[in-house]
């Protein structure tokens, strides 16, 4: 429906004056100049379709254009209650920032505007579905809120059960997360479809803000599932911390900000139960656990250990582990965890931050994708071949450091995890 347009007539009087004829003049012809054409209004096309019924409360408003830009978007619920909506990046869309509610009408006013000046506007009015009785995909938002991150912590949603092949790009789609300063970056999923991690090319900066929203509850996934949940967090990246352990020389090396600051003894995983090689990433803290391995193979025991750091969902902590302090530096004897002294472990509780990158060199065996945050065991080119959406041209391969922005995530419950690995 074409917004009217009033034209205003002006009248316009040219005061007569008397006309000299020379003695020889001759009859002047003008030519009509033609009439100005005048540029259509943009073509505009909205979905859901209008009286659209049963549609997902994971609804966007997704907007065609031709001949123009996007001028005025306005979404309303049946009570007249303004939707907030934010546009997507490429502007093929405004999303709800929350999810809609089901069994509601909303009504979506959308105007474009074309370089002539002319507009368009366009209207839609939509009925979301009920509850959907589908079986839900449970999500999991490792970014939690108001936290102080490490440089590389991977924004890590896991799912269950796992996302199909053919489901993924969907979900992607309502995978957002915003830098400050901006420093782009890419979803990519582990094989199996159990986890999907979002990181830049290069560590995060210092000081910069991550928001991240999961925006899943009423998606459809697949013909069988729907999304459970709503997710949004926002937190900071604080100081650069880095460990490095060598299994050859027995021993870690801490780096801030790049300068060595100590170095500490390790006891790492006997032949038996060997530590994994490979870039893992803090996932946890507890000042003190109980490591109960019943059940597991190559376990039976049960133990109590202070300062540990979750490294895998396998059971690869470092830990304080005063019962092995004559061999640290000489001797594997551990499940697989990384034994240091108590004073050392106490130690490092207070200079590291979920989020810090461990690595590990020269053990007998390499660190399994999705064994934990293992967003960094890869190379970029390697990485974004994971993503299920096309990769923007400038991220396929490593770009030049930008300026970053923030991400978000939410509090939402850790699943049950695997037995350490003392």
């Amino acid at each position: 429906m074409g917004l009217r347009r009033r034209l205003a007539l002006v009248a316009v009087t040219v005061a007569a004056t008397p006309l000299v004829l020379g003695g020889c003049t001759a009859e002047r012809k003008f030519a009509a100049r033609p009439a100005e054409r005048e540029l259509p209004s943009p073509e505009l096309t909205l979905t859901p379709a209008d009286l659209s019924r049963d549609v997902p409360v994971s609804a966007e408003v997704t907007t065609l254009v031709k001949g123009g830009t996007i001028t005025a978007v306005r979404i309303a619920d049946d009570k007249g209650t303004p939707v907030r909506a934010e546009p997507r990046e490429d502007g093929s869309a405004w999303v709800p920032t929350a999810p809609l509610q089901p069994q509601r009408t909303y009504t979506a006013e959308v105007t474009a505007t074309g370089d002539s000046g002319r507009t368009t506007t366009r209207r839609t009015t939509f009925t979301t579905m009920a509850t959907s009785t589908k079986p839900q995909v449970t999500s999991t938002l490792y970014f939690a809120g108001k936290r102080t991150y490490g440089t590389a912590m991977p924004v890590t949603i896991a799912f269950d059960p796992p996302i199909a092949k053919a489901a993924r790009a969907g979900v992607q789609r309502r995978l957002f997360v915003t830098t400050n300063p901006p420093q782009p970056g890419v979803w990519s999923w582990v094989d199996d479809g159990s986890q999907v991690y979002y990181r830049a090319p290069t560590f995060w900066r210092p000081g910069t803000t991550i928001s991240v929203r999961a925006g899943l509850q009423g998606l459809p996934i697949g013909r069988n599932h729907v999304g459970d949940a709503d997710r949004a967090a926002t937190s900071r990246i604080g100081r650069q911390v880095a460990l490095e352990v060598d299994n050859a020389t027995k021993q870690m090396r801490v780096l801030r900000d790049g300068k060595l600051i100590r170095r500490i003894p390790v006891s790492l995983g006997k032949p038996s139960t060997p530590t994994s090689s490979g870039k893992m990433v803090i996932m946890e803290k507890h000042q003190r656990t109980t490591f109960d391995t019943r059940g597991e193979p190559n376990g039976g025991y049960v133990v109590d250990v202070e300062d540990a750091q979750r490294l895998t969902w396998g059971g690869e902590f470092i830990h304080g582990a005063p019962w092995s302090v004559s061999e640290q530096g000489h001797r594997n004897v551990s499940h697989g965890c990384t034994n240091v002294s108590a004073a050392a472990a106490d130690w490092l509780m207070g200079v590291t931050q979920v989020g810090d990158l461990v690595t590990f060199t020269g053990t007998e065996v390499r660190l399994q994708p999705g064994n934990g945050w293992t967003a960094w065991n890869t190379s970029w080119s390697e990485f974004v071949k994971g993503s299920a959406l096309p990769v923007p041209a400038g991220l396929r391969s490593a770009p030049t450091p930008v300026p970053h922005a923030g991400a978000v995530a939410s509090r939402s419950p850790s699943p049950v995890p695997p037995a350490p690995g003392g």
